[in-house]
């Protein structure tokens, strides 16, 4: 029989104990950013065919190495999720190794396509191509982890990064076909090629994310 929603305990377990983590993380990496990869991996788990409890799962622990350094985070994270014993209530051993795979495979400048199903759906999911999305996280990152550059250099951060992860010639990868990102990606690629719109957004997103909390 397959299942069409997740497990309640399942899901119990990892709002209480998981997505927490990621209030750690900062605006760019945080519980928002989480919360979409898990509405959009348990919609393109759906389409496969998926399992929607390990889609979910993987999902919520896919940024939680961020607690550590940020080039192995996918790494870190897979380790983290293969070490929680207390899933093993929910799943088997292999379901557990597929899953701590898809956790390493997430990531966009990943030298290898992901080795199951899973991981692409969870890679899909994290490429999170919402053009607002994708510029404000990008803003986000560099004030957040660059806090001494200014507005100029923090401009030639934000373009060299479009540029080298977002650009017809930027190594980010789609995993499953029709999904809505390969429209946004579009949308994004023709922003990037008008350098005065590409200018004008980041001072957008700038603005706003220089603005005080209330």
């Amino acid at each position: 029989m397959i299942k069409t929603n997740v497990s309640l305990d399942l899901m119990q377990f990892v709002e209480t104990n998981i997505l927490p983590k990621y209030n750690e993380f900062g605006r760019s990496h945080g519980i928002s950013h989480v919360q979409r990869v898990i509405e959009r991996s348990l919609v393109l788990a759906r389409q496969t065919g998926a399992d929607l409890d390990m889609a979910y799962a993987i999902a919520a622990y896919h940024d939680v190495g961020m607690s550590g350094p940020r080039a192995i985070h996918h790494l870190t994270g897979g380790k983290i999720l293969a070490a929680d014993q207390r899933l093993k209530r929910w799943f088997s051993t292999e379901q557990i190794r597929i899953m701590r795979e898809a956790v390493e495979d997430h990531r966009a400048s990943s030298g290898h396509a992901p080795r199951s199903i899973y991981g692409k759906i969870v890679a899909e999911a994290d490429r999170d191509l919402d053009p607002e999305v994708v510029f404000r996280r990008t803003v986000q990152f560099g004030l957040e982890n660059y806090p001494e550059k200014e507005r100029e250099e923090q401009w030639e951060r934000f373009a060299e990064h479009m540029e080298n992860k977002y650009s017809s010639q930027g190594y980010i990868t789609l995993w499953i076909p029709n999904s809505p990102n390969e429209k946004y990606l579009k949308e994004i690629r023709n922003v990037i090629a008008d350098k005065k719109k590409l200018r004008e957004t980041f001072e957008r997103f700038y603005d706003e994310e220089k603005k005080p909390l209330p």
